[in-house]
C-alpha cells in the first residue's frame, strides 16, 4: 500500500520536473527563433530534440502514471468515503487544483505542437509567466495535501495571491535586468 503511495509521489515529482523544464525549453526555443542563421538552425534543432524527448519521455508518462496511482492511493486509504465529510473537503479542493494542473498540461501540449510546427505565438516573457503557473499549482496542491483540514481558506487564497504577485514581480525585475 505504501509502495503505491511512494510511486504516486515519485511520478508527481517527475511530472513537475518535466512541466518546469519544458517551459524553459520553450523559452530558449522562442529566443533561438529570433537569432540569425546559422545559429538559429543549430539551436532550434537541438531544442527540438530536447523538447520532444522531455515531453514524450518524461512529462507525458509521468502525468499518466500520476493519474493512475493517485486514484489507486485514494482507494487504498479509503479516502473516497471521506470526500463528503467535513474533514475530507481538503481533498475535493486538491482534486480541483489537480484538474487545473491537467488543463495546464494540455495547454503546454498545445504550445509543444505549435513550436514543433514552427509557430511561436508567445514571447519569451509570456512563457516565463506560463512557467510560474506550475509553481502555483505545486504550492496549492502540496499545502492542501500536507496541512489538510487545518488550512484556513482565507490564508490559503491570500498566500497563493501573494505568491503570484511575488512571481510576477520577479519576472518583471528579471526582464528589466535582461534589458540593461
Amino acid at each position: 500500500m505504501l509502495y503505491i503511495k511512494a510511486l504516486h509521489i515519485i511520478f508527481i515529482v517527475t511530472w513537475f520536473a518535466g512541466l518546469f523544464y519544458i517551459v524553459r525549453l520553450f523559452i530558449y526555443n522562442t529566443e533561438a527563433a529570433a537569432k540569425a542563421e546559422p545559429e538559429r538552425s543549430v539551436l532550434m534543432a537541438q531544442f527540438s530534440i530536447m523538447i520532444s524527448r522531455l515531453w514524450k519521455g518524461i512529462a507525458w508518462p509521468s502525468a499518466i502514471l500520476t493519474a493512475i496511482f493517485g486514484p489507486w492511493v485514494m482507494l487504498q486509504f479509503g479516502w473516497e468515503r471521506s470526500l463528503n465529510q467535513p474533514s475530507g473537503q481538503w481533498l475535493l479542493v486538491k482534486l480541483f487544483f489537480v484538474a487545473g494542473l491537467y488543463v495546464y498540461h494540455f495547454a503546454l501540449h498545445s504550445i509543444y505542437k505549435q513550436q514543433k510546427a514552427g509557430v511561436f505565438k508567445y514571447t519569451s516573457n509570456q512563457l516565463r509567466i506560463w512557467n510560474e503557473v506550475a509553481t502555483l499549482f505545486l504550492v496549492a496542491i502540496t499545502m492542501l495535501a500536507t496541512v489538510k483540514q487545518a488550512i484556513s481558506w482565507v490564508w490559503g487564497i491570500s498566500g497563493l495571491l501573494a505568491l503570484m504577485i511575488l512571481l510576477l514581480l520577479a519576472i518583471r525585475i528579471y526582464k528589466n535586468y535582461r534589458r540593461s
